[in-house]
């Protein structure tokens, strides 16, 4: 059978291959970081588990979880190997990290809960940190992608 004709059904991990890629980039970019937490969360606590101590638990934990979302940020969303950004990558997470902290400030004038408004801005931020993403450290050979 072959598969680029058109009566044959796809194999799974095709199909499952051409969905991901026809899912909007904004949503496999959101898909990817809840992955990302998962990853760094439990990176933090396996090293835990081991007997490091909290702080060297969350310092290892989070450099290897920024190296796990360098990878699969720039293949399951941008389409595109990392060979390089990782200096821009982490750039860009220094700056959504000052935009979130400002706004949190922002927040905490106004009388909003922390709680709150660290929910509040989850996706802002998330969508600040995919257009710098996208712009950076991911963009197309071609320019803007």
């Amino acid at each position: 059978m072959d598969v680029a004709d058109p009566s044959t059904p796809l194999k799974p991990s095709t199909r499952a291959s051409r969905m991901w890629a026809a899912t909007p980039q904004l949503l496999r970019f959101l898909v990817v970081g809840g992955v990302n937490t998962v990853f760094g969360y439990c990176a933090f606590t396996a090293l835990l588990l081991i007997g490091l101590h909290y702080a060297w638990a969350a310092l290892l934990g989070t450099i290897a979880g920024v190296l796990f979302n360098f990878f699969t940020t720039g293949r399951l969303v941008f389409d595109r190997s990392s060979s390089g950004g990782l200096f821009r990558f982490v750039a860009i997470y220094a700056v959504v990290y000052f935009l979130n902290v400002a706004a949190l400030w922002i927040f905490e004038q106004v009388g909003v809960n922390p709680y709150v408004a660290g929910l509040i801005l989850i996706l802002p931020m998330a969508c600040v940190s995919f257009l710098l993403m996208r712009r950076f450290v991911f963009r197309s050979a071609h320019g803007a992608h």
